[in-house]
């Protein structure tokens, strides 16, 4: 089976279910912004510095996100429609994000999107899901979106913020905190 079809040359795709919309639809914008974010998510998987136990969080992540993808591209019209997106899945983010943060010094202060390259990997990926979080919300002002993919966006984006902390940690870089102007 070849790669390319030809069918979107025009700028048009396909949803699932069949009808063609224009490649600057929103749903494709919002799906798009997920698929961007996936390969953030795959590049911060090969990581020297994970943390133990998070090269599984990625993993389900990435599949994860991989559903949200075909949910965000099924019409509601579909004869087929995808699987509700469970809440056991942002409910092991959550317990991610805690297990890391019993590692992680207290702040109270905002911390720099820096340290090692891979915090800031972890920070472009953070910034990428709130941008997916933005268009799934546009998307949701038009048509039905599961509530759950909502719920594991936002606190996906937690889950990064954690994790370049823990990055940090690990490569032995210290957090750089901001300096708001005098």
């Amino acid at each position: 089976m070849k790669i390319y079809t030809r069918t979107g040359d025009a700028g048009t795709t396909s949803l699932v279910g069949g009808k063609r919309v224009s490649k600057t639809d929103i749903r494709l914008d919002a799906y798009g912004t997920v698929d961007e974010l996936n390969s953030w998510i795959g590049l911060l998987a090969t990581s020297q510095f994970l943390p133990e136990g998070q090269y599984e969080v990625l993993e389900m992540t990435m599949n994860r996100l991989f559903d949200i993808g075909s949910i965000l591209a099924t019409e509601p019209e579909s004869k087929w429609q995808p699987a509700p997106f469970k809440p056991t899945c942002t409910e092991t983010l959550e317990t991610a994000i805690d297990r890391m943060e019993e590692t992680l010094p207290r702040h109270n202060r905002f911390i720099l999107p820096s340290g090692c390259p891979d915090a800031a990997r972890a920070n472009i990926a953070r910034t990428v899901a709130r941008r997916a979080e933005r268009r799934i919300l546009a998307l949701a002002l038009e048509t039905p979106v599961d509530k759950e993919v909502l719920r594991f966006i936002n606190r996906l984006s937690d889950y990064l913020f954690v994790l370049g902390r823990a990055f940090n940690k690990n490569a032995g870089k210290n957090e750089l905190f901001w300096e708001p102007l005098a």
